[in-house]
């Protein structure tokens, strides 16, 4: 194992010092779509070993794809390091959880197998114009650190997102899995093209607060946020989360988890500081139990790490965010823009309000009380007495996603989670559709 062979070497070049290495491999397979043709097939494989070495109360972490060089690297580093007063300790020994979710189809999907995907999208589109990608990714990892703590594991994701597009209107289909096996070009196609043809010539509406039905793409945007801010353990330490640990904040209907070992969980078994993970609640029936913390943010509270350090700039993320439904009975297609039968079931009980397939380029206002804007795409449209009644255009919202989902804001939850696909930091996502009782519309698209 390349992680406990450098450790060894570390320990013998630098007597007396803490440390710990991580090596991770990716491998991802990206096909990439537009104007209903394949147009990009991209392979890569990338190593990276990750060495943090503590001695004489100094810190210093050097990456790269060179293990050879890496301790010469850190000492030299050590020399004009500052002090590290907040120096968290190693991860002591410690058994895994689980394995982590991997799929041998998934780790050796090939060009044509993403292909066929995107050839069932194309199709079941109907002649609509169509752009997207299908990507299989694995990662494989190992841990190890000066304590003889060591672990390894690996992960697989496989993910459509695709759009239809008629001369007026996109429509949006996103999924994701562990299992290559599930994604289903034909069912994504026909509902990407069933929300583009409905969301033709949409028309103005007047900005204002309206009951909505989010869809999972647009869930995902708001558990994206909770994991960046609300939930994330720096900001819970500096007095900048809205998270009060044992208080009832949100409607008694949510619970939250960080579940990346359950079933369909994506991610490592571990973090980039080796402890090990499991299922971890954020949030029971409203309350709020946990935040996201590594071992400094641990510290700084006095608590200790839920396994959720992140080496890739932002410290500490979710790994799966799985807001749960109440049950994980599949969903059938409906003739109509609500896509599946539980976002349709939801979309009956509204009087007025909107229904919401995506939010997208949301920039956090206050992180404190969660407020964000952002600008709704991909379909949008009117609800009027249970029923679809008309596209309207794109609008921009101002928002408090805590007040969204507060006691008695959640008037109903979807019946299932739909994967989607992890972000660019890792996060993976399951979310089912929500009916909230207010949104605040501050504008249209152009501001």
């Amino acid at each position: 194992m390349i992680a406990s062979d450098l450790v060894e070497a570390v320990a013998a070049a630098l007597p007396g010092a803490e440390a710990e290495v991580t090596v991770r491999r990716t491998t991802r397979g990206l096909t990439r779509f537009a104007g209903s043709a394949i147009h990009q097939n991209v392979a890569t494989e990338t190593d990276q070993v990750r060495l943090r070495v503590h001695r004489d109360g100094r810190t210093v972490t050097v990456a790269g794809r060179d293990a050879g060089t890496l301790a010469e690297r850190a000492l030299a580093a050590l020399a004009d390091a500052p002090a590290d007063r907040a120096w968290p300790g190693l991860t002591p020994p410690s058994p895994l959880s689980g394995g982590g979710n991997e799929d041998p189809e998934t780790a050796g999907a090939t060009p044509a197998d993403r292909a066929a995907r995107v050839r069932d999208f194309v199709r079941a589109a109907g002649g609509l114009e169509t752009a997207g990608y299908v990507s299989t990714t694995t990662v494989r990892a190992s841990y190890a650190n000066t304590l003889g703590h060591a672990l390894d594991g690996g992960a697989t994701e496989a993910a459509m997102d695709g759009i239809a597009r008629t001369g007026t209107s996109d429509g949006l289909a996103r999924f994701a899995s562990v299992r290559l096996g599930e994604v289903d070009g034909t069912r994504l196609g026909a509902r990407a093209s069933a929300k583009a043809r409905a969301s033709e010539r949409p028309e103005p509406l007047p900005p204002g607060r309206y009951e909505v039905v989010l869809e999972p793409a647009a869930v995902t945007d708001m558990l994206t946020c909770f994991g960046y801010y609300g939930f994330n353990g720096r900001g819970f330490a500096e007095g900048l989360s809205f998270a009060r640990i044992g208080e009832a904040q949100l409607d008694p209907a949510i619970t939250l988890l960080d579940d990346p070992l359950g079933p369909g969980g994506g991610g490592l078994p571990f973090d980039d500081e080796g402890t090990p993970r499991d299922r971890l609640t954020l949030v029971a029936d409203g309350v709020v139990r946990a935040v996201l913390h590594d071992r400094h943010t641990a510290a700084l509270t006095g608590g200790v790490s839920t396994g959720h350090y992140n080496d890739a700039g932002f410290g500490v993320l979710g790994a799966c965010l799985h807001l749960q439904a109440p049950t994980r009975q599949p969903a059938d297609e409906v003739d109509g823009p609500e896509a599946d039968s539980h976002v349709a079931a939801l979309v009956a009980q509204v009087g007025r309000g909107l229904l919401v397939t995506d939010n997208w380029y949301t920039r956090v206002l206050d992180p404190k009380t969660l407020v964000m804007t952002g600008l709704t795409r991909n379909g949008l449209w009117l609800i009027e007495d249970g029923r679809v009644t008309r596209p309207v255009q794109n609008l921009r919202f101002t928002q408090s996603y805590p007040q969204a989902l507060g006691p008695g804001a959640v008037l109903g939850v979807g019946a299932t989670a739909t994967g989607l696909p992890a972000d660019r930091l890792g996060t993976a996502f399951r979310a089912p559709a929500l009916r909230l009782a207010s949104w605040n519309y501050t504008g249209n698209a152009a501001g």
